[in-house]
């Protein structure tokens, strides 16, 4: 069976959503093999629940933590499997002292390290480089910050260039010395992958594509299936927009090689809009060469980008409420981690390079929405929010443009992820969060204002979560292109969300539920097939909790959202399972957990409001108990004389939040 063969075969099956019985052999399993290995023990036809971190820096990242650490892609892998690395306190001469650990392994990670400035770095913190002793890396290495701020702020122009007094003229210093760094990505991570038929580890090779025009973030992850990648990774200096971004690398990866990837968007809130529009402009319907564009954006990113990054360590993405052009009662859990909130005002300071020299610009910044024009200044927390900046208000969009132009532009699955900056791959707990970034290492640096949604404003970060038949690369690969894959916001909660015609009432109760699931529908990621006459969507909602480290159940919420007859944009959220009003809290003062909740929610939920002329999308939202955050925790810790203001009782900052799980949509097409 050749690959494009295999690939077909597999899709096949998985739109008809049959799991079919398990097979004996390598041949007859529902994932195309792409490389050499032995296949897992452990495989699974209806698919197993696989949790792991696809956004993770170390120390090759020009802003990362792990640049006072020493902590590089090998440790990261390491500490993804459950070793213990280098960490926060350093001592007087700037050593860590400390170590970390996870609890519990992850089963998959790639460690996405900028693209964008790894011969930079390694020129200038290499001794014995053509650069090392020049002015410009003697005053990249005086600190960690002024490091980042010399190159990041390249990446904040519309157009990027290297620098010629270190890269020269034509930057290709910095793209040579740029190979070491990449190959030692690529090697860490083909070191790391378990390639035996025990399948404990999966490690992928990616990159960061990072991108923030005007400060506002285009970020994406590009993953690779495997260990067939670019000479080095295509970066934003060279291709500044998505469209060129997917273009340089089908040149410099070709899927004739063998060479398959994604890109994945990550935390949209802070994009001002730029992150999905096309070049004419995302409300440019004005003309047939702007539609052209829009459609032909459209089409690339439905071949190239499945999924996005709903929850990081810089907030949610999932919803705002307010937008004037959604119509929705508010949601109140779209304030869980929200960094942005319409009519908010912050002062905040914007810091640049000019003539070789930090320079500090005191600013303040309102949220409101941005209408027909992009804005700036969404790293900081300010300017405008798009419709297309959160995930709900995105798929709308899409409805809208596929109404209009015939193709989905936000046909997207779910993940989310840590952003970690430190090498600490999944390391979500919010009762033993050592912080992601830099001066984050001790409770009362946590709890000060940071930068880019660092310190109070951040949060340990989420889990990406796919349905697999094994640990492989080429499994949780074909997952995450089927969209068959949903985010957590740290738990290891386990969502299965399936859409049919007529699935019996009385499912959940079936032993063989989840074959029934399949056979009958489509999971988490798919399109409804043909609609018989009459019928409305069925769908299979069901979620485990993390007994672990987590608290039980609340509640399950199936939110749908679709385009009226007048084509406005709608969304609703059923309670479906389990119920708000469960008494369940938190003791403020103590950090404790209180009230009963469910291991298990399940239930047959059909859409009572169906229309069948308008076209709508559907995904589960599965809900803990409340919990402490990590700030709540933080402040325990300190003497109550000595706490910070964020701790006391007027405090804005939420002492108590809801951990969740989102699962990837469901699509119905009239």
């Amino acid at each position: 069976m050749n690959f494009r063969s295999g690939l077909l075969i597999t899709l096949i099956v998985a739109a008809l959503g049959c799991a079919g019985p398990e097979p004996d052999s390598a041949d007859t399993r529902l994932v195309d093999y792409t490389e050499d290995r032995e296949p897992c023990t452990d495989y699974r036809g209806t698919r197993r629940a696989l949790f792991g971190d696809l956004h993770v820096h170390s120390a090759y990242s020009f802003d990362a933590a792990a640049n006072s650490l020493e902590t590089y892609p090998d440790h990261a892998h390491r500490f993804a499997k459950g070793e213990a690395i280098p960490f926060f306190p350093l001592d007087d001469d700037g050593n860590p002292v400390g170590t970390v650990a996870l609890d519990r392994p992850l089963d998959f990670v790639s460690i996405t390290d900028h693209g964008e400035f790894l011969g930079e770095r390694a020129l200038c913190r290499t001794p014995g480089s053509p650069k090392y002793d020049g002015e410009f890396c003697e005053q990249y290495r005086s600190s960690e910050r002024q490091g980042m701020l010399m190159l990041g702020t390249i990446v904040n122009l519309e157009k990027p260039e290297r620098l010629a007094m270190l890269c020269e003229k034509d930057g290709s210093l910095c793209r040579e010395w740029a190979e070491g760094p990449w190959q030692e990505m690529i090697a860490a991570a083909e070191a790391a992958y378990d390639r035996s038929a025990s399948c404990e580890f999966t490690s992928f090779i990616g990159y960061e594509y990072t991108g923030t025009p005007g400060l506002s973030n285009i970020h994406r992850n590009v993953i690779f299936r495997n260990s067939v990648v670019p000479a080095v990774p295509v970066s934003y200096i060279e291709a500044p927009n998505d469209r060129l971004l997917w273009d340089e690398l089908q040149q410099s990866c070709p899927e004739s090689d063998g060479c398959s990837w994604v890109t994945i968007p990550h935390n949209s809130n802070l994009s001002n809009g730029r992150m999905f529009r096309p070049l004419g402009g995302h409300h440019d319907h004005g003309n047939d060469a702007g539609t052209a564009d829009k459609r032909a954006h459209a089409e690339a990113r439905l071949a190239h980008e499945p999924v996005i990054e709903i929850f990081q360590h810089k907030g949610n993405s999932e919803c705002i409420n307010g937008l004037a052009t959604i119509y929705g009662e508010p949601d109140e859990l779209c304030n869980v981690e929200a960094v942005r909130h319409f009519g908010q005002t912050r002062s905040t300071a914007r810091i640049g390079m000019h003539d070789g020299q930090l320079q500090t610009e005191y600013i303040v910044v309102t949220t409101e929405e941005c209408g027909d024009e992009t804005g700036g200044d969404g790293m900081l927390g300010g300017g405008c929010v798009d419709e297309t900046d959160f995930l709900r208000s995105n798929l709308l969009t899409g409805l809208e443009d596929e109404h209009e132009l015939g193709v989905n532009s936000a046909k997207l699955g779910v993940i989310g992820s840590t952003d970690t900056h430190a090498s600490t791959p999944g390391a979500t707990d919010e009762q033993n969060w050592g912080g992601h970034v830099s001066k984050e290492a001790t409770p009362e640096e946590r709890l000060q204002p940071g930068l880019l949604t660092s310190g109070i404003e951040g949060n340990p970060g989420g889990l990406a979560g796919v349905w697999a038949v094994e640990n492989s690369r080429d499994a949780i690969f074909e997952a995450l292109e089927r969209r068959e894959v949903f985010g957590t916001t740290g738990p290891r909660i386990e969502p299965r969300f399936f859409g049919g015609w007529d699935y019996a009432p009385q499912l959940c109760d079936a032993g063989d539920r989840l074959e029934q699931a399949y056979a009958g529908g489509v999971p988490m990621g798919g399109d409804f097939g043909p609609r018989p006459d009459g019928a409305a969507p069925v769908f299979l909602a069901m979620a485990r909790a993390d007994t672990v480290e987590s608290a039980p159940l609340q509640r399950l919420q199936v939110i749908k959202g679709w385009l009226d007859d007048e084509n406005r944009k709608r969304y609703k959220v059923y309670e479906v399972a389990g119920t708000a009003d469960s008494d369940a809290g938190v003791d403020v003062s103590t950090g404790e957990r209180f009230g009963a909740g469910h291991e298990e929610l399940c239930t047959v939920f059909e859409d009572p409001d169906f229309d069948a002329a308008q076209p709508a999308f559907y995904y589960l939202r599965a809900v803990e108990n409340p919990s402490p955050r990590w700030s709540l925790l933080d402040c325990l810790k300190i003497a109550a004389a000595d706490r910070p203001a964020v701790c006391g009782e007027d405090s804005d900052v939420p002492k108590v939040i809801q951990e969740m799980a989102w699962s990837s949509p469901i699509w119905y097409r009239p």
